[in-house]
């Protein structure tokens, strides 16, 4: 399998083409020159674009096309003629285009004709009405790209905190049940493999949030932490990966213990994402880890209550496109030293 090449212009699949991807896809091409971005096209209904924003587009019948076309217009390659999409009007026929945008740009990535890939905002509702079968885009991506879903790591990452949730879309109640030795010890090697081919960390400090209050407490509030996290991390330490914990979820988040750390590990979805939204609602970006390709997205939905109102704040997006670029850059500089 064939890793992109930074050289490469980035796939940015539109999301559904009733949200806001189109507009934060064309704002970050206006600020392409101010943000330093390395050339990029858009993936979806060329025609949807006018009704989110004003800017220049150009279609292009290939990726090889983006480069040349980038300075004066955003590069769209055309997929196919939608029927007309309602800016905050989601529609069974917006998602099909969804679906097929995610499914080209995860193909061009995987042949080198793209970089990266940045995944615009989807319904997951309108998705499975269309004949969607996966839980969301990164479960897709990682089965296009032969790697098993548990292989596949969520990290929401922002200027100074990255955090990983080691489960996802469960109930709270599943959590315990869900979180063993093995998922633990997967999850902290894939995060440790991640920053190195990713970010260009040589050697990764990693922290693994406990699961309950205090960590525990010594098994006063739970022995999860005991029985299960602890002498799994104590494996990981011996196999040579710099990672502390479990440590209580509380303390982990403030100023001063971010610096101590280059990603943090969490039990569960709300205890990972709750921190990073908070600080950095506008601009955090969810990574996928574990897969050949480099692939990121907007860490925000479809907000579909102000799409063509022309407000929607295109930061995420930029970041997402940034940190493609800069995760594809390191992969090469990583291969070429090998």
């Amino acid at each position: 399998m064939v890793c992109a090449v930074p050289g490469a212009p980035i796939a940015v699949s539109v999301g559904d083409p009733a949200g806001i991807g189109p507009e934060i896809i064309g704002k970050a091409w206006d600020q392409r020159r101010d943000q330093k971005l390395q050339p990029f096209f858009a993936i979806g209904d060329a025609n949807n674009f006018g009704a989110h924003w004003s800017g220049p587009i150009t279609r292009i019948e290939q990726p090889s096309d983006a480069a040349n076309a980038f300075d004066n217009a955003l590069p769209v390659l055309h997929l196919t003629d939608c029927n007309k999409i309602i800016p905050g009007q989601p529609s069974e026929d917006g998602a099909k285009c969804a679906f097929q945008a995610l499914e080209m740009a995860v193909g061009l990535a995987r042949n080198a004709n793209a970089s990266a890939v940045v995944t615009g905002p989807v319904s997951k509702a309108q998705l499975f009405q269309a004949g969607f079968r996966h839980p969301g885009q990164t479960e897709f991506v990682a089965e296009r790209c032969g790697i098993a879903q548990n292989n596949a790591t969520m990290m929401l990452a922002a200027p100074d905190l990255r955090v990983v949730p080691m489960t996802t879309h469960i109930a709270l109640a599943d959590v315990p049940a869900a979180l063993t030795a093995g998922l633990v010890e997967d999850r902290i090697r894939s995060v440790h493999l991640g920053l190195k081919r990713n970010f260009g960390i040589e050697n990764p400090r990693l922290a693994v949030a406990g699961l309950n209050p205090h960590a525990g407490e010594g098994g006063a509030f739970g022995r999860e932490d005991i029985e299960i996290m602890a002498p799994a991390i104590a494996r990981m330490c011996d196999e040579g990966i710099d990672v502390s914990g479990p440590l209580p979820a509380d303390t982990l988040f403030h100023a001063a213990a971010r610096r101590q750390f280059d990603a943090v590990l969490c039990g569960y979805h709300d205890q990972a994402l709750v921190p990073i939204k908070t600080l950095y609602f506008d601009c955090a970006v969810n990574m996928t880890l574990g897969l050949p390709i480099v692939r990121t997205s907007p860490d925000h939905g479809t907000a579909f209550g102000i799409a063509g109102q022309g407000i929607a704040n295109a930061d995420s997006m930029i970041a997402a496109i940034k940190m493609a670029s800069e995760a594809a850059h390191f992969r090469k500089q990583l291969e070429a030293a090998q």
